[in-house]
């Protein structure tokens, strides 16, 4: 169950207490003096602390027990519990982070249901933080992938911006990937702990879209039959994504702006605003230029909006990221079938570069997702493709049987090794086959040592990701997760 610190002067009241909670398989770690507490926080990390406020009725140490026990990573969950209850001192126990507070004498039963409260409130908020974590992780700058000049410009615009309360304007086509920069930038600032909300503005009528975006109060319309607060006080020490904004009616522009300019928010049928802490970020696929010439966007919003706007290309402007964006959708994916790590052959990877991509980032996206599901090997060829891509294949399947290059994804690594040398060529044709089965040549010239098999595939794969970066070193050790010394070193031992 949990780990349990108990601290209490009172001999039997520990001992009481320590045998209901062992009862209910808590591991308790008891103290009726401060000796020793502080070590046994650092050394057992427990999940919970119950302390007495104050054990020698002179110097209140639960307060500093508290302390310590805040300070912990993860921080413990406390309850104070003491003889001696004053105003005064609870508020200074919750003001220092106490999660409850039970005064002497208590029943045992409602201890043990302040106890499971709080473990209750504990797990949360470590289910919390790890999820947190996962998406500040799986958002962080170096999931952003792609390595095109367009794309690095990008980026470092990205990294200027992320941690400011600067509006932002995401513009691109339809599946270059607005929402993914959008939660980037939220993920990498300061407001990364706040909620990030994201709102389609073309999803939802009028009428509904501004009881969303700014509440209503009761009455104010028929249905609104009770308070409601709007996606604004959601989103209030977070980020409000506004995803469409070209297609926002024009009554709720000239709102939008206000809160803009104001920070204030009035519910629908309210006449008093409320102060919200929000940044705002916009994204659209529409020309607002042209919006605003056409008077179906007000120049004013477009402004305020346009702050710094960042532009995401499409992808057939930037084809050359193709192989790390499949490298990456591949990442820690397994085919279904084999149960191996998915692979894409030569010839399908330079089908993929010949399509011009209309549904962009999320088309490629959809296209390695179909070929995962139908592919009969881990391989994926160009017959796994979608027909509308599949039709743009050079050469024909003979030659592709014959193929040695293929994209491995290796574990760690955003994009795949360079053309395999004649000792690293494997062909779908000879796969599970015995030696000399396919009448190649003798085991002999065919099989080198297994250090300079590895040494070649190596020198291989990094000549590769430093063509991808366009010999940006410090790139290609971002991506390989090494060093920059030791890129350097093995160009050295390459003789490069």
């Amino acid at each position: 169950m949990a780990k349990i610190l108990l601290v209490d002067d009172e001999l039997t009241m520990v001992q009481m207490i320590a045998e209901v909670l062992r009862n209910d398989g808590h591991e308790v770690f008891p103290f009726t003096t401060p000796n020793g507490v502080f070590e046994s926080l650092t050394k057992h990390q427990p999940h919970l602390v119950i302390t007495d406020l104050y054990l020698d009725k002179t110097k209140p140490h639960g307060l500093e027990i508290i302390q310590k026990a805040r300070a912990l990573n993860p921080p413990a969950t406390v309850i104070m519990i003491t003889g001696f209850a004053s105003v005064e001192n609870s508020v200074e126990a919750m003001r220092l982070g106490a999660f409850d507070y039970l005064q002497k004498p208590f029943k045992l039963d409602d201890l043990k249901f302040r106890v499971q409260r709080a473990l209750n409130h504990t797990e949360v908020v470590s289910e919390n933080q790890a999820l947190r974590k996962e998406l500040k992780r799986q958002y962080q700058f170096s999931q952003l992938v792609g390595a095109s000049e367009q794309m690095h410009a990008v980026f470092k615009l990205i990294e200027r911006v992320a941690d400011t309360d600067t509006t932002v304007l995401i513009l691109g086509e339809s599946g270059t990937g607005k929402e993914l920069i959008a939660r980037a930038l939220h993920y990498n600032s300061s407001r990364a702990h706040g909620p990030f909300i994201p709102v389609n503005c073309s999803a939802l009528p009028e009428n509904l879209l501004e009881s969303e975006l700014f509440g209503h109060r009761k009455g104010a319309f028929t249905g609104a039959v009770a308070d409601k607060n709007g996606l604004f006080h959601d989103a209030d020490g977070g980020t409000l994504f506004l995803d469409e904004i070209g297609t926002m009616p024009a009554q709720l522009q000239s709102r939008l702006l206000r809160v803009l300019q104001e920070k204030e928010v009035r519910r629908v049928g309210d006449n008093v605003p409320t102060y919200v802490n929000v940044r705002v970020l916009a994204a659209t696929n529409e020309e607002l230029e042209q919006l605003v010439q056409s008077g179906k966007f007000r120049e004013d919003l477009y402004y305020r909006l346009n702050v710094v706007p960042i532009t995401l290309p499409p992808l057939r402007d930037r084809k050359d990221d193709i192989p790390m964006l499949v490298a990456h959708f591949f990442k820690d994916r397994i085919h279904t079938r084999s149960g191996q790590p998915p692979r894409i052959s030569q010839r399908a990877l330079t089908t993929l570069g010949a399509h011009h991509w209309p549904g962009n980032v999320r088309e490629l996206q959809n296209a390695m997702e179909r070929a995962l599901v139908l592919a009969d090997l881990p391989l994926i060829r160009v017959r796994d493709l979608p027909p509308v891509v599949g039709k743009l294949a050079p050469g024909n399947e003979q030659d592709e049987e014959k193929q040695a290059a293929e994209l491995a994804v290796p574990k760690g690594a955003e994009v795949n090794p360079g053309p395999a040398t004649a000792a690293s060529a494997t062909t779908e044709s000879t796969l599970g086959m015995p030696p000399g089965a396919s009448g190649g040549p003798p085991l002999a010239q065919a099989v080198v040592p297994m250090r300079k098999f590895l040494r070649d595939q190596e020198a291989g794969y990094l000549r590769h990701v430093l063509s991808l970066t366009r010999d940006n070193k410090e790139e290609a050790a971002r991506l390989l997760e090494l060093s920059l010394a030791t890129i350097y070193r093995k160009l050295a031992e390459e003789g490069n």
